[in-house]
């Protein structure tokens, strides 16, 4: 079997998964169909259909697109056994049922955004950027009944520095991921792919789950130490933002997102979480549990994103104003 010959199918939805069916219809792999998420309503009155980043793909580059409502859909398994795929690869898709991942003779294998066995689950990139992770990677795996266990077949592995924030390790993981799929299939046809099962790969200490993330999640708690809150505001910059609500002397309040930040160096921790400093012009200043922040790129809500300077320019922060 060859490159040509192997037949696969394809699934993702996100910018993220783009990049591996890229190098898979450029590498000259011969992908037969594409399966993605349904056409979504946008604009105002939701009267614009957008199509999928994968599927916007798939459709510039002539390959056959699925996009079933539900995956245990008589019609979608029937159209999806006609295409005759020997391999399924998945990158940022749902969770498929067994009739579907069990029904190539070769498999189907993920690509996931974390170094397997830890941040199983919807948002490994941020959950390891939030926890202070110094060190990431990307896992291919063949997929079985519980989500993200099956075994591994390739696992990468890349630094996070200090200052990236999730958006950086994303992009970072989405080219990665590319050459990696190739890779994994390329051991797959020659018969060299050692499927390593996740129970000999148990790190020292705990699993980290990788949950999805809500709106209440991103909440950002000034209770915690600096280093907390900055690591949680990086990893949610830029999507979907971390947030906190700014209290005005008069008990107003409002939602304001916060992108960027840096630690103060030399803060003293000398007044309640949550107090503001700044001089009305260029800085302010978000004291912690153990010292403060500087907010460099934030949101007001209804408000475009903008710098500190500019924002403190049309908002007036005084005396008397928190966050909480």
């Amino acid at each position: 079997m060859t490159k040509e010959s192997l037949r696969i199918v394809y699934m993702g939805t996100p910018d993220f998964a783009v990049e591996s069916l890229r190098c898979l219809v450029e590498g000259g792999y011969n992908v037969v169909g594409v399966v993605t998420g349904p056409d979504k309503a946008v604009g105002r009155h939701g009267s614009v259909l957008q199509s999928t980043p994968v599927k916007q793909y798939a459709v510039e580059h002539g390959l056959r697109v699925l996009q079933p409502e539900k995956l245990k859909d008589e019609a979608f398994i029937e159209e999806l056994r006609s295409l005759k795929a020997d391999l399924q690869i998945v990158v940022a898709f749902r969770m498929l049922p067994e009739v579907v991942w069990s029904m190539p003779p070769l498999g189907t294998f993920n690509l996931h955004a974390s170094l397997l066995p830890q941040y199983r689950g919807a948002a490994p990139i941020n959950w390891a950027v939030i926890n202070g992770d110094t060190e990431t990677g990307v896992t291919t795996f063949f997929l079985k009944h519980e989500i993200d266990t099956g075994a591994v077949i390739r696992q990468v592995r890349v630094p996070i520095s200090d200052t990236d924030c999730v958006g950086d390790v994303h992009d970072r993981l989405m080219l990665l991921g590319g050459g990696v799929v190739c890779e994994t299939v390329d051991a797959i046809i020659d018969g060299s792919a050692e499927a390593t099962p996740q129970e000999m790969m148990m790190p020292e200490g705990e699993l980290r789950p990788a949950p999805k993330i809500f709106k209440e999640t991103c909440m950002i708690d000034w209770n915690k130490s600096a280093k907390q809150v900055y690591d949680f505001i990086r990893g949610l910059s830029p999507y979907p933002a971390s947030w906190t609500t700014l209290v005005a002397p008069d008990g107003t309040e409002t939602v304001l997102k916060v992108y960027e930040a840096t630690m103060l160096e030399g803060a003293v921790k000398d007044c309640p979480c949550g107090t503001i400093e700044t001089d009305g012009k260029s800085h302010l200043y978000i004291y912690t549990a153990d010292g403060a922040l500087s907010i460099r790129t934030l949101q007001l809500a209804g408000k475009k994103r903008m710098g500190i300077g500019d924002f403190l320019r049309g908002s007036r922060i005084d005396v008397g104003y928190r966050v909480k």
